[in-house]
């Protein structure tokens, strides 16, 4: 198939986040069928398929996550004005490139291996790339994994690090029209929200390229009817940060942004990930045509590879801002021109 037909066959394959299993079924059928260096392994709801053995080149991971994000997307799957349109045009289109791969096997100095998870949009601990990683013993040898996620084909360095923690708030019940009576926990969050609300990004350059800590308040949820005083107030908190901020960092942060009025749980600790500019496959991909080199300002999968000793970055020819919209979308052009990227990058390795 064409670069087109492939995208819009995954795309009209549902997979929300915790149902991909028809699409690893399907892709799972295709990549048996095609010549391969072995057969496709399965995990789960997970794929690893190998493309190319016995190189004596570099072990590299092609990796794309199968599904998409439950934000409401509507309508199939569709191609207006050279875009493709729809649930998964975007978050798909890294899948598109590996099954064209898989498809052309092209002559390539290198051990290549493809890698389709499960889960991917659901933070660091949910997915199922960790499953993979810890079963699969020949991926943990590889020398360096590119993982294929939407960048506007730009060369997205590192990853930044992410905390998602509880702030809880206590107070005491009573009648809200009566003078002095009870304690209203949401009266509590009024310091640190002042605090949120004043939060300024605040810059960490690392090889070059810019991060941004940042704290926001994202949900919420207290309070029993319209005339009691609240006694309970929980509130999510996500903090990002670069590579210069640990998590165990990260947590005190969010700790004393408390201080003494509230409880902290902390929920998700995803670890950041440094750009390694510096490394020979990363350089010769930044010498390949890619649109720029920026950094991964949110946390993605090449923190876990980097946890594993293994080099990452992230690439991809879908729109980056269009991810979890109603309508995501990569232009037709930039899928060719990803396509064109990435046999430079092999016709490098020699």
């Amino acid at each position: 198939m064409e670069l087109l037909e492939n995208l819009l066959w995954l795309c009209k394959i549902p997979s929300p986040s915790g149902e991909e299993r028809n699409l690893a079924d399907e892709l799972a059928q295709r990549l048996a069928a095609l010549p391969s260096a072995s057969p496709p392994r399965r995990y789960g709801d997970s794929l690893v398929a190998p493309l190319t053995r016995g190189s004596g080149g570099p072990k590299i991971l092609l990796v794309g996550q199968l599904d998409v994000a439950n934000a409401g997307q509507r309508g199939e799957a569709r191609t207006e004005n050279n875009r493709a349109l729809g649930a998964g045009a975007a978050e798909k289109s890294g899948l598109c490139l590996m099954l064209d791969l898989a498809e052309r096997r092209p002559q390539v100095h290198a051990d290549i291996t493809l890698v389709f998870h499960a889960r991917g949009a659901c933070g660091f601990d949910a997915s199922e790339l960790r499953v993979v990683m810890k079963q699969d013993a020949e991926l943990r040898g590889a020398d360096f994994a590119l993982v294929l996620r939407p960048t506007d084909n730009k060369l997205q360095l590192g990853s930044g690090g992410s905390t998602h923690a509880t702030l809880a708030f206590a107070g005491r019940t009573g009648h809200s029209g009566l003078p002095g009576a009870g304690v209203n926990a949401i009266h509590k969050f009024a310091r640190v929200l002042s605090q949120l609300a004043a939060f300024e990004p605040v810059p960490d350059v690392v090889d070059g390229l810019t991060w941004y800590e940042m704290m926001n308040a994202t949900s919420a949820h207290g309070g029993r009817s319209g005339s009691v005083v609240p006694d309970h107030l929980e509130v999510n908190v996500h903090h990002t940060y670069g590579p210069s901020t640990s998590s165990h960092t990260s947590q005190e942060r969010l700790m004393a942004l408390v201080d003494r009025v509230g409880a902290v749980r902390f929920e998700e600790l995803s670890r950041p990930a440094p750009p390694n500019r510096n490394h020979a496959l990363i350089a010769a991909l930044e010498q390949s045509g890619v649109q720029g080199v920026e950094a991964r300002q949110t946390w993605s999968e090449v923190a876990s590879f980097t946890t594993l000793g293994i080099p990452a970055a992230n690439f991809g020819p879908g729109a980056e801002r269009t991810m979890h919209a109603l309508n995501e979308v990569t232009e037709l052009s930039e899928l060719a021109r990803a396509q064109t990227i990435l046999e430079r990058w092999f016709a490098k390795m020699t």
